[in-house]
């Protein structure tokens, strides 16, 4: 796999961001975006997701979290490929909290195919995250769920979505949002009128605000 980009914190580093990218992107496709945004006690990493044939694009190689079979709801996904990807998700977060960094001063996000996995590495990590973006994207493998859910059930979940999304459809941000509100206490979805299958200014002060009240509440909430 490429290294990741890390964008350091300009202040002492408190907190992290992991984000994935969507499909046939890099890391860097979000890096600056993201440090646009980020507090300065926030180190973020964007992983690049290793190359391979993805069947949706008729087995084209290409940066790919886990192979895609289909876009349809029902459709079968690969299993083993979303565990896998979820493994190095857990091993990322291992890193940084053997770094210094506690679970809870950690947030997972990614966009579209990268969002997926965020949200799924989240719900199976079995400490409480600060919490997760998840933008233009779907819970995978969701029929596992809540069976295969071992996080809390306070970590924060902002859920983004384009409601003229072409590649990954609105309806299915508001079924995966409204399965996450079933046993989930802290889903906020929001739709963007008029945006497609890419982020927007007000999308990215969402998410600005969003890092900002996990991490002051992951210090008042939990005496850090």
């Amino acid at each position: 796999m490429a290294a990741p980009v890390i964008v350091e914190a300009t202040a002492k580093q408190t907190a992290t961001l992991i984000f994935m990218h969507g499909l046939g992107d890099t890391g860097h496709g979000w890096s600056s975006a993201l440090a646009a945004i980020r507090p300065p006690f926030m180190k973020v990493i964007c992983p690049t997701a290793p190359t391979q044939p993805v069947s949706l694009n008729a087995g084209f190689r290409m940066p790919s979290w886990f192979d895609l079979k289909t876009l349809d709801i029902g459709g079968p996904e690969d299993e083993p490929g979303i565990q896998s990807a979820r493994d190095n998700v857990h091993g990322m977060i291992q890193k940084e909290i053997s770094a210094g960094i506690p679970a809870n001063r950690i947030v997972l996000g990614g966009f579209s195919q990268g969002g997926a996995l965020a949200l799924y590495s989240a719900l199976t990590y079995d400490q409480p995250l600060a919490g997760v973006v998840a933008l233009s994207c779907w819970l995978p493998l969701h029929k596992q769920f809540p069976g295969a859910k071992v996080n809390s059930d306070d970590v924060p979940i902002f859920q983004a979505h384009g409601d003229y999304d072409p590649v990954v459809p609105y309806k299915f941000g508001q079924l995966s949002a409204s399965l996450l509100k079933s046993f989930m206490k802290n889903v906020t979805f929001k739709t963007y009128n008029g945006l497609s299958h890419s982020s927007s200014d007000d999308e990215m002060d969402d998410v600005k605000n969003f890092i900002t009240l996990t991490l002051l509440f992951s210090i008042t909430g939990h005496n850090q």
